[in-house]
């Protein structure tokens, strides 16, 4: 199981929000370029890299993208990526991946239309739940059934989705399990990676058992409850 490191951007400075609140961020660093780039040397083959600005806005900050390209970091970006040209441009500026959300939730067709242009390996479906519903807008509007928008995530030739359980994100209380079981069950040939609530070493013991793909790991990293190496160490176990 591959562990990625989260590094979350919101005014410049990297954060972490507790249950995708806004008004609860914690504020862990500068230059998130070099946040990335000191977690590449850690041992990270790849970040997980969310504009959460953009995410609410669906004005993602391309400056964001060249100054990891320009670093030389692996990243996968999150954050806004709604289109065709958005989702170009970010690879374009050196993202492996491209992850979206509002638009796997709400227009299935131009997720296929993304998938055809940067090819299925470089796109993950974003599917972040709230109260049994997949929501997208920086995790504020209203979403669609969670059996819906996984169907349509199918249908539209994605081959990866990360899934979110909000209540947990950033609570370190433990991975949802149900929600990614859950999205198993609807879409068997999905890889899934895990992400929100992750608090110990234990809890990623538990998704490596599960046969996750991967796992993104915040606020627990930048808390120092184990470093990245030891969570390495067990996910390859």
């Amino acid at each position: 199981m591959l562990v990625i490191p989260a590094v979350d951007v919101l005014g410049g400075y990297v954060v972490r929000l507790y249950q995708g609140d806004y008004d609860a961020a914690t504020t862990y660093g500068t230059a998130p370029a070099t946040v990335a780039s000191a977690w590449a040397l850690a041992g990270a083959s790849i970040m997980h890299v969310v504009d959460l600005e953009g995410a609410r806005s669906g004005s993602p900050s391309s400056d964001l993208w060249r100054q990891l390209g320009d670093a030389g970091v692996p990243f996968q970006i999150g954050g806004g990526i709604r289109d065709t040209a958005t989702a170009c441009e970010a690879v374009d500026c050196g993202a492996s991946r491209v992850v979206i959300g509002s638009t796997a939730v709400h227009d299935p067709e131009e997720l296929a239309a993304i998938v055809d242009m940067v090819g299925p390996s470089a796109v993950v479906a974003a599917i972040d739940v709230r109260a049994g519903m997949a929501v997208g807008s920086g995790w504020l509007d209203g979403g669609a059934a969670l059996s819906k928008v996984v169907e349509g995530v199918v249908a539209a030739g994605v081959n990866t989705a990360l899934v979110t359980g909000i209540e947990r994100d950033g609570a370190m209380d433990g991975p949802n399990t149900e929600i990614l079981e859950t999205v198993r069950g609807i879409a068997p040939g999905l890889s899934l990676i895990a992400s929100g609530g992750v608090g110990d070493l234990d809890d990623l013991a538990m998704l490596r058992d599960n046969g996750y793909e991967a796992v993104i790991v915040g606020r627990a990293l930048y808390e120092n409850r184990f470093t990245l190496e030891e969570a390495i160490a067990v996910a390859t176990n």
